[in-house]
């Protein structure tokens, strides 16, 4: 029986009227920043403005309420635009701003804090991959040093009645800090300021995560925060049962989904993130999506009437692409008449390319489509059309729109909002989505789904076949079920539930911040 207080219902409230609280008392912390400021060929600046996902979401709120966002600075024209104090108003035109708060890291500490134990043992970890975890070594005092830098920002960007909401695994020792530095002065009004956390990827049982080389640190930097949210219920169980087992002096309330350690009390919640539904409709319908498509057919030799299964992904071996590409393989080896018929174009982008794991892992990709190309292909079809380009949010949302189902099969994944795009792209004859019983998305979508485990070849390659194969009638009903949800649960609506859970927690506690007695 699923237990109530970590359900992630929808909260009740408008989120014009919790940003009407909110105002300028946001405070937003992540490790990449939303704007970058580089230099064009022509030598003037350019902005990289954000693309999608989180970003894009906070983006559109940070400009409703005027906040400061905190992150890393890592344009090349970044520190050209920003004034003395390191800020920048962004977006750089428009009247709806906000400021932007920059912090610098030198090669070493990139390498310690970010490659080091952010992505080669902080990711892997909580992904349930152990081979690939390295010890931390120095990186340690980089990751502690960078989050530190955090920290002082955010003591320094927020007073009384603030809001500090930090954002994934970069970030798990800076609530902590904030405390220490603002615990120093106690009579300070701003010193008990309300800190909220979204960890986005998953959290894992304690029988792997005892295995971080940092963990009592770990926890008892996150256990800074006033809430720590997840996007699924199941990664709030394993995060209570982390801390009971690996804090001694961790009092943890299961029902009320709480966990009391050194005097503050840390309230853990499930808030699944959802994506910019009306937008992604709106650039799937736009001229520029359906020129795209066109054009990409032609160019990579796809013909109209073969039919499309989409892959996107990030080049990360978690992500379930090479199992992918096995099951594709044994479904045109089992079921010829799949042969000539579909293609599965695979987008992938490179990520994290100097770290031995992801190159060994992008090469597999690589082997991996050029095996079922090699094996199945014909002068005038090819089973795996596969790019690295860049391709803008029409076009992507107009291939969406375009491809007959999409296959998401990441084998561990906090949320993954690729299943939700796809959705939201779809029109009144929707497409299948083929999704991993392994993403946190499954959790909300799974009974509209084509549900896969990524690692049961068999299984997958018959899912694929299921997806080909069902009926209008079918595909609709589920295609309408699936939009309706992605509709309803939109980012603003995430963002208004995270909110709302704040608020909330402060109307019932008498303050927002819940102390232990003790």
């Amino acid at each position: 029986m699923e237990r109530t207080h970590l359900r992630a219902d929808r909260v009740e409230t408008g989120l014009d009227r919790v940003l009407a609280t909110a105002g300028d008392d946001l405070v937003v912390a992540s490790n990449r920043q939303p704007y970058r400021h580089d230099y064009g060929d022509d030598g003037d600046v350019t902005v990289d403005r954000p693309a999608g996902g989180l970003t894009a979401g906070l983006d559109a709120v940070m400009r409703r309420v005027s906040g400061t966002w905190i992150a890393w600075g890592d344009g090349d024209a970044d520190a050209t635009v920003v004034d003395g104090d390191d800020r920048v108003t962004v977006p750089p035109d428009g009247d709806d701003t906000y400021t932007l708060q920059r912090l610098w890291l030198d090669d070493s500490e990139v390498e310690g804090y970010y490659y080091g134990v952010s992505n080669r043992v902080l990711w892997p970890l909580c992904h349930a991959a152990l081979g690939t975890v390295e010890g931390c070594g120095d990186a340690w005092a980089d990751y502690r040093r960078i989050n530190d830098q955090f920290a002082a920002e955010m003591a320094a960007a927020s007073g009384p009645d603030h809001l500090l909401w930090l954002h994934d695994y970069h970030l798990a020792l800076a609530p902590r800090q904030v405390r220490e530095r603002t615990d120093d002065a106690p009579d300070d009004p701003a010193a008990d300021r309300t800190l909220a956390h979204t960890w986005h990827i998953p959290w894992p049982s304690w029988d792997t995560f005892r295995a971080c080389p940092h963990r009592e640190e770990i926890l008892d930097g996150l256990l800074g925060n006033d809430v720590v949210l997840f996007h699924v219920p199941r990664y709030c169980e394993n995060f209570l049962r982390c801390a009971e087992r690996g804090l001694s002096d961790a009092e943890i309330d299961h029902e009320a989904g709480t966990v009391t350690h050194r005097g503050r009390t840390t309230t853990v919640r499930a808030a699944p993130m959802g994506v910019p539904a009306d937008s992604i409709r709106e650039q799937a319908g736009s001229m520029e999506a359906a020129g795209f498509c066109a054009a990409f057919r032609k160019n990579r030799g796809i013909d109209r009437d073969t039919r499309v299964a989409v892959g996107v992904d990030r080049l990360d071996y978690t992500k379930g692409i090479v199992e992918r590409l096995d099951a594709l393989e044994r479904l045109l080896a089992e079921r010829p008449r799949w042969r000539g018929e579909v293609t599965l174009v695979q987008i992938g982008t490179e990520s994290r390319s100097n770290i031995d794991a992801y190159r060994r892992y992008q090469q597999r990709v690589e082997d991996a489509v050029e095996r079922v190309n090699d094996r199945f292909a014909t002068d005038d079809w090819r089973p795996v059309v596969y790019t690295t380009d860049m391709i803008s949010n029409e076009g992507l949302a107009g291939l969406y729109r375009e491809s007959d189902l999409a296959v998401v099969s990441p084998v561990r994944d906090g949320m993954n909002l690729v299943a939700q795009e796809y959705v939201a792209a779809q029109d009144d004859d929707p497409g299948v989505l083929v999704l991993s019983d392994q993403a946190g998305a499954h959790d909300v979508l799974g009974e509209w789904t084509v549900s896969v485990r990524p690692h049961d070849t068999v299984g997958f390659a018959d899912a694929l076949d299921e997806a080909l194969s069902m009926s209008e009638h079918e595909r609709r009903r589920r295609g309408n079920a699936l939009s309706d949800y992605v509709t309803d649960n939109d980012i603003e609506s995430w963002v208004g539930t995270v909110l709302g859970t704040v608020a909330n927690l402060g109307h019932a506690d008498g303050g927002v911040t819940t102390r232990a007695d003790h």
